[in-house]
């Protein structure tokens, strides 16, 4: 190998440029050789064969990637001089466990204030660059990234809960669905999901109709090959995610009729993403209202069942409204008046019962059945967890009306001395209020519908 000693190289005229090698030529400088006039284009050179683990002082022009898996420890900056510049860096995710502090050299300060600088955030990240003496190492760039690569999604929200190699996110209020890695095809993308609205509240003093579930819509391809009683229902495919915060609203059951005899009130909208589950509508007025309007249920997610009007025979409200596919809830029960009976509240998958010759109650549809995989929601129903059950109407005879399976109410008792009070929709079930019974020395209430819930269940592992 040639060599070439001398002090200086300059152009041989005065063009100012001297050309080191041809092109795809490398240009080596060797090990401690020190470089002068060649300025610095704002990087720092990260110092990846040397990851720190103990206290140390870092040099000008240098990154390090600081490890305090074992214990916290402190970086002591060099002393300043207009223009340094130090990189540190959380080596994987530990800061927020033990804290890496920053140190300036003697009385020199950071960000203008003296003393140290702790970096306490999981993933931190930071670069310091010498200003002056006024205001020393001044911080340029931060970052807070800790979200470690995956081809599965990734999501926060809501109570988590693993089934095999699932995680399930439950939400029984509103919250947040964040997904922090949208995963790829060859793992997973896309989500399962449970929207269930609120249950519509039962109809009213003397005979009301049963209130209507909440809407009830869901997909879940992963168990489609199983029998299970809300199969029917699936949607065919999931719902694709991306990296992004998804609001989840949970719906409130609706109020229940009163004594006065109003209509039920209707339940209120569950929604995630582009799914949105309807409310269910209420359960129709009972007879002692002295207003002439008829004493038709409510339209919804399910639909309410008819309130007892003697003078005619009265019509259960439409379930899936507003219309989507595969339907979300089923039409609520007729009053055949001058029978005294109100009609059930439609369920997610069955119609509520139409009001009984025999006076009486009729029962509330038949909510959707889901493996337990889908997790669990206080309703217990043997093998498989039901949603979205229809309140039942009651009658002026026992047996008065027996709620869908899912959380519906109870139909109110009838008779004297008996207070008529229809049972409640079952709390994050969807289900609707059962009718209030029959006139009495104490009238009483219709239910409430139960509040909704939103699950969303993906893969999270192979």
């Amino acid at each position: 190998m040639s060599e070439i000693k001398v002090n200086k190289i300059s152009p041989r005229t005065a063009c100012g440029t001297v050309t080191l090698g041809d092109s795809g030529d490398t240009i080596a400088i060797g090990a401690g050789v020190t470089t002068s006039g060649m300025g610095r284009t704002g990087t720092v050179d990260w110092q990846t064969s040397s990851i720190k683990t103990s206290t140390f002082t870092a040099a000008n022009g240098e990154g390090y990637f600081c490890n305090t898996a074992g214990g916290a420890f402190t970086v002591n900056l060099p002393a300043g001089s207009a223009g340094n510049i130090v990189s540190l860096q959380d080596y994987n995710n530990t800061f927020d466990t033990y804290a890496l502090t920053v140190t300036p050299n003697g009385s020199e300060k950071i960000n203008g204030g003296a003393g140290s600088l702790v970096l306490p955030t999981e993933g931190q990240g930071i670069t310091f660059v010498y200003i002056d003496s006024t205001v020393g190492w001044r911080s340029v760039h931060e970052t807070e990234f800790a979200i470690p690569g995956s081809n599965y999604v990734a999501a926060t929200g809501g109570t988590v809960t693993c089934c095999g190699d699932y995680k399930i996110h439950t939400f029984t209020g509103p919250g947040t669905f964040t997904v922090t890695s949208g995963g790829t095809p060859g793992g997973s993308n896309s989500v399962e999901y449970l929207v269930v609205a609120g249950g519509a509240g039962g109809g009213g003093d003397d005979i009301g109709g049963g209130g209507g579930a909440g809407g009830f819509r869901f997909a879940s391809p992963s168990i489609a090959p199983l029998t299970y009683p809300a199969k029917p229902l699936a949607a065919p495919a999931n719902l694709p995610v991306s990296v992004q915060a998804y609001p989840i609203a949970v719906g409130g059951g609706g109020t229940n009729g009163s004594p006065s005899g109003r209509e039920g009130g209707t339940g209120v909208n569950s929604s995630f993403s582009s799914i949105t589950s309807a409310g269910g509508g209420g359960g129709g007025r009972g007879n002692n209202d002295p207003t002439p309007s008829p004493r038709t249920g409510g339209d919804g997610g399910s639909a309410g069942g008819a309130g007892f009007f003697p003078a005619t025979a009265t019509s259960g409200g439409s379930g899936n409204t507003p219309p989507v596919s595969p339907a979300q809830g089923m039409d609520g029960g007729d009053s055949p008046g001058p029978q005294v009976t109100g009609g059930g509240g439609g369920g997610a998958i069955a119609v509520g019962a139409n009001g009984s010759s025999g006076s009486t109650g009729a029962n509330g549809g038949a909510g959707g059945g889901l493996p337990t995989a889908f997790g669990a929601n206080g309703v217990p129903c043997g093998s498989y967890r039901y949603y979205a059950g229809g309140g039942a109407g009651s009658g002026d005879c026992a047996p008065f009306g027996t709620g869908g399976l899912g959380g519906g109410g109870v139909g109110g008792p009838s008779g004297p001395g008996t207070p008529g009070v229809g049972g409640s929709g079952t709390t994050n079930s969807g289900g609707g209020g059962g009718g209030a019974g029959g006139k009495s020395a104490t009238s009483g209430d219709a239910g409430s519908g139960g509040s909704g819930i939103v699950v969303i269940r993906y893969k999270y592992q192979n």
